[in-house]
């Protein structure tokens, strides 16, 4: 079952997917009343919505600016990529444990929404998808601090670069493939050598990308 959501939330989590899906590109500003009006909402929960994304990396406060979406910290990248595999693969042992049938296939349909996404050269929608079904996979633990933690890791991941790397989207639906079976066979071991080869696997390649140039 999912969980309730306030509006605040509602706003963050559809600015966090815009964020790493490229839809709010990085040095963006991001205007509060254009953001309410498209999402029908008034400016409060989006003014403490941005507060919030602030606290995580997402988004930069400027006086004269206002909110900016941030820069990536790619100094800081292999750290975060070390806490990603750390706390992703705990949140992923906690998926497999609570996880229904219908859990299961719910994240079967966004798997093939990311991948039909990808089918019809669609990047940005392939990329939300992509956040969603990981997001919805770790809301499944009910771990609720931890999936704090690593949505703040998500705003330091250079996801726009390796997402851009070729073939790398058609591999990750691959990777998402293993994962998902893990959890029909409700593999906990499985599911976490998974979700760290999945991490692993863009970082891998970005780095390799950045070698050759």
């Amino acid at each position: 079952m999912m969980q309730f959501r306030t509006k605040e939330e509602q706003v963050a989590d559809f600015l966090r997917e815009g964020i790493i899906s490229g839809r709010f590109a990085r040095g963006a500003r991001l205007k509060q009343q254009e953001i309410a009006t498209l999402l029908n909402t008034s400016i409060t929960p989006v003014r403490e919505a941005l507060k919030l994304l602030e606290a995580e990396g997402y988004v930069a406060g400027d006086s004269y600016r206002g909110a900016v979406v941030a820069p990536f910290d790619i100094e800081a990248s292999t750290e975060t990529l070390n806490l990603r595999i750390l706390l992703e693969t705990q949140l992923v042992r906690g998926a497999v444990e609570r996880a229904t049938a219908a859990d299961i296939a719910e994240l079967k349909v966004m798997a093939d929404e990311f991948a039909t996404a990808f089918d019809a050269g669609d990047n940005e929608t392939a990329r939300a998808a992509n956040y969603r079904f990981h997001h919805r996979m770790f809301e499944i633990a009910r771990m609720p601090q931890t999936l704090h933690f690593v949505q703040i890791l998500w705003a330091r991941y250079p996801f726009d670069l390796i997402n851009q790397l070729k073939g790398r989207v058609s591999r990750a639906a691959t990777e998402h493939d293993d994962l998902l079976q893990a959890f029909i066979v409700n593999d906990l071991a499985a599911a976490m050598l998974a979700t760290r080869q999945h991490i692993e696997a863009g970082w891998t390649e970005l780095k390799n990308a950045v070698a050759t140039q």
